[in-house]
């Protein structure tokens, strides 16, 4: 328990490292892109309230997500219920000033929903920007647990069942399994071979890259 109330502390409290680390690259995004507050933009798994919080917010931003979507939404915002790999047409026949996405990429399930993912971000405005946690950071970043990514699947999934810094430590063996195997962090190369006209900016923490981003500018 004490382990996992310094999670909270570390990772998902407002003050935490986590929290400090989101704001300075909400920061970094607004000052690659000098005209966010006027942009229309598209967000590939995100929440409206992330936006509500940043200190630049753009003119429009439209959230698609897997989750249950928000019922009351502010005017500068819509959402749809939709898989970022394979988006429906009424989104793919628009266009945006950005695409934004935020510690998705290593979630969609494997190379080729990674491959469509990519596509669509490349295709649907002159610019974005792809943030993912670095596959080759000491610390999974998910459940905080040391060299955890670079375990066969069995040991992973009782990392996170019994890992006491995982978000819920104890779940169901059919659900850490779950969670494990759409769990896949991305390298260098992979993020580079997915994103070729991208400039890839590293995210360091104590010196070591910690997370990817791969930025087009328009």
């Amino acid at each position: 328990m004490a382990l996992h109330s310094l999670r909270f502390r570390l990772v998902d409290s407002p003050t935490s490292l986590g929290a400090k680390r989101r704001a300075r690259r909400a920061a970094w995004l607004s000052e690659t892109f000098p005209k966010l507050a006027t942009m229309r933009v598209l967000d590939l798994g995100g929440r409206v309230q992330s936006w509500a919080k940043v200190p630049v917010r753009p003119a429009h931003v439209h959230v698609v997500n897997l989750e249950p979507l928000p019922t009351d939404l502010p005017d500068w915002a819509e959402a749809d219920h939709a898989d970022a790999c394979e988006l429906p047409e009424h989104i793919l026949g628009r266009r945006y000033d950005l695409v934004f996405s935020n510690s998705v990429l290593e979630h969609v399930g494997g190379y080729e929903r990674r491959r469509r993912m990519a596509e669509a971000i490349r295709d649907l405005a002159p610019a974005y920007w792809v943030q993912t946690p670095y596959r080759y950071f000491p610390i999974e970043p998910h459940w905080v647990a040391p060299g955890m990514q670079f375990l066969p699947v069995p040991a992973r999934v009782a990392v996170a069942r019994k890992w006491p810094l995982a978000y819920t430590p104890g779940k169901s063996y059919d659900l850490a399994l779950k969670q494990v195997l759409t769990t896949e962090l991305v390298g260098r190369a992979e993020l580079r071979h997915l994103f070729p006209d991208a400039t890839i900016r590293n995210e360091r923490l104590l010196g070591l890259t910690k997370s990817l981003i791969a930025v087009r500018q328009p």
